[in-house]
């Protein structure tokens, strides 16, 4: 089916507003008159899925808050969130939340901040956000606030920023969570683990590492922190570093994965020959979901994206005095094991 039939369902109006553009540019992409460009054409082509998948949803028709939903996260992750929020959108009605999605692998921290401005000019209602803790970001997320649209943090926070509030989970716990569970799982005698983070940039990340180094200071001084960082939770780069890693580490049997990669962590200890007694690392995405199956990794520490996704637009619709609702507390820290994995 072309792209002008299946818009036919959705106003040039609806579909102009889901894309953050003009409606002579929506007019021009259905119609294939002028040039347009490439990223464009790709961004209204983005938006008319999220208007079918909002259709499928079946929502309420009610006053509609367009959210822009920015993300620095590798692939998987995003999908898993994509797949929460999309789920959660009917349960808020009779408002009608109409995400739009702008989700990136790699981006600098200047592009980020030119990415958030733009939300100034496409009629956005709120900001959800995962990226790093970088001046320039911050200070995007200070101008949309001083604009009246409120901007959320998913999953790590921007706590020097001006930023509405942040939705995840204490991830200083859920550090100090792996750590007990680790240095209960390894034999009491000297030991090296990795600590694998994509980017310590990064706030959630850098604070999980955190709370793993003090609880093992405090309580198993036998375990010895390996650094492995800048793998920014893509394949290559991440077995890169960690075969480097291992060269370095003969003894390194053990993995705590702050972030993303942890397929490429398996697949570096596999080509080095070496065993991975103990692998722990975070969120319930597919990969992962695979890898404990297999009992490739002992544990995932993970939070319910579902509610976390409701949080982040209850914090919205409440800034827009639409909805009330009381201090909303971190997600649940949830210890998923091979036997007790959620369909």
């Amino acid at each position: 089916m072309s792209l002008l039939q299946r818009a036919r369902h959705f106003s040039i109006k609806q579909l102009s507003a889901q894309a953050g553009v003009s409606k002579a540019t929506v007019d021009r992409v259905l119609h294939q008159r002028g040039s347009v460009h490439y990223q464009t054409q790709r961004r209204i082509e983005q938006a008319l899925g999220e208007l079918e998948a909002q259709e499928q949803s079946g929502l309420a028709v009610g006053r509609t808050f367009h959210v822009d939903v920015i993300m620095h996260t590798p692939q998987r992750f995003s999908a898993a969130v994509q797949a929460a929020i999309t789920q959660q959108l009917g349960s808020l009605a009779p408002f009608r939340i109409a995400p739009r999605f702008h989700l990136f692998e790699e981006i600098e921290p200047q592009a980020m901040h030119d990415q958030l401005l733009r939300c100034l000019h496409t009629g956005s209602q709120g900001v959800v956000l995962k990226a790093a803790d970088e001046p320039a970001v911050n200070q995007a997320v200070n101008q949309l606030m001083a604009a009246g649209i409120p901007v959320v943090t998913l999953v790590t926070d921007l706590p020097h920023s001006e930023r509405l509030g942040y939705v995840g989970m204490d991830n200083r716990m859920a550090g100090q969570t792996a750590a007990y569970l680790l240095s209960r799982w390894l034999p009491r005698q000297a030991q090296e683990v990795a600590v694998v983070i994509g980017s310590e940039l990064f706030r959630g990340e850098e604070e999980r590492e955190m709370g793993f180094r003090m609880w093992l200071r405090g309580h198993a001084t036998h375990v010895r922190v390996v650094d492995v960082s800048g793998g920014y939770g893509v394949y290559e780069r991440t077995r890169e570093k960690v075969s480097a890693a291992l060269k370095q580490h003969p003894a390194l049997r053990a993995v705590y994965s702050v972030g993303g990669g942890n397929q490429a962590i398996v697949d570096a200890f596999a080509e080095s020959g070496r065993p991975l007694d103990v692998f722990i690392g975070h969120d319930l995405d597919e990969e992962n979901r695979q890898l404990l199956q297999e009992e490739k990794m002992a544990a995932i520490i993970d939070h319910n994206l579902q509610v976390d996704a409701r949080h982040v637009f209850l914090h919205i619709l409440q800034y827009h005095r639409v909805w009330k609702t009381g201090p909303i507390a971190p997600s649940q820290v949830q210890i998923v094991t091979p036997f007790n994995m959620p369909y």
